[in-house]
């Protein structure tokens, strides 16, 4: 079983690089005055799984929008979960937490679609 951070690691940056057919960009503009964390090479999953796992995340924007914004932030844009924390002035653990939900239900979906 792979790591659910580094799937989403590598389809955020899969998403970033212009493949993802989900709208993320009109979230950015709540974080606009956080600089990402930067990472200047990031390894992106293949198309396939980048489809399914947009698909999913589709799914989390409908049932969880917070959790969805948390994930765009964080693993498109690259604004690290402390910088996440300060702009909506709650704990690092309270992020981390709403992150692990976001992934268990994007986990959660990948499951039944592969089956």
């Amino acid at each position: 079983m792979r790591d659910m951070y580094e799937v989403m690691d590598m389809w955020g940056a899969w998403a970033a690089s212009d493949n993802s057919g989900v709208d993320w960009q009109p979230i950015a503009a709540g974080f606009k005055g956080l600089l990402p964390y930067g990472k200047k090479s990031r390894i992106q999953c293949d198309d396939d799984e980048g489809i399914m796992i947009d698909g999913c995340v589709a799914r989390l924007r409908k049932y969880k929008p917070e959790e969805y914004e948390l994930v765009i932030a964080h693993f498109v844009i690259g604004i690290s979960l402390r910088a996440v924390a300060k702009k909506r002035k709650c704990s690092d653990g309270t992020i981390r937490k709403e992150l692990q939900t976001a992934m268990g239900f994007i986990f959660g979906i990948l499951y039944m679609l592969k089956g």
